[in-house]
């Protein structure tokens, strides 16, 4: 590969066994590269979405393993857990890249929302307050704050469709 390939590799992960793939970006064009089970290298080109999937994944899982390492207690480890661990099936790609892209797609979703409703339905659902302590917050009734949600939400499930 050329160096100005390994220049533009995102992101930068560490390099072990376990690590089946490399995306670059070359010119503008983006490309997964890998080997096969005989070895042989492989290099697909990749539209720019997929790309940004796959470099969203590298990242969450990168940080996953980051923070594994920082909070583990290694001497909990036994030979018990070692292979409960190395039993669990890691989960396709194949749902990893549908469940970021559905994620991204809820994101566009809210983001089109006014900002009456995002910030209720952020009162809602993250901060867990309820119709009631949303209506004292925000001057208003109940219905209307009930209304509101409810209106948000039949919006983004349009939008998913």
């Amino acid at each position: 590969m050329e160096d100005k390939e390994m220049d533009d590799r995102h992101p930068k992960r560490r390099k072990d066994k376990y690590n089946p793939y490399t995306l670059s970006m070359i010119d503008g064009k983006c490309y997964l590269s890998f080997r096969d089970g005989q070895g042989v290298p492989h290099r697909l080109e990749l539209d720019v979405k997929l790309y940004a999937v796959f470099d969203r994944f590298e990242l969450d899982d990168l940080s996953f393993l980051n923070e594994q390492e920082r909070h583990l207690d290694w001497t909990e480890l036994n030979e018990e857990l070692l292979s409960r661990r190395s039993a669990q099936e890691p989960a396709p790609v194949e749902d990893a890249v549908y469940e970021s892209m559905q994620t991204q797609a809820l994101r566009e979703g809210v983001n089109q929302l006014p900002e009456v409703q995002k910030r209720r339905l952020q009162m809602y659902f993250f901060d867990g307050l309820t119709y009631e302590e949303i209506a004292v917050r925000e001057g208003c009734s109940y219905q209307a704050v009930q209304k509101s949600i409810a209106a948000a939400l039949k919006k983004i499930r349009k939008f998913l469709k």
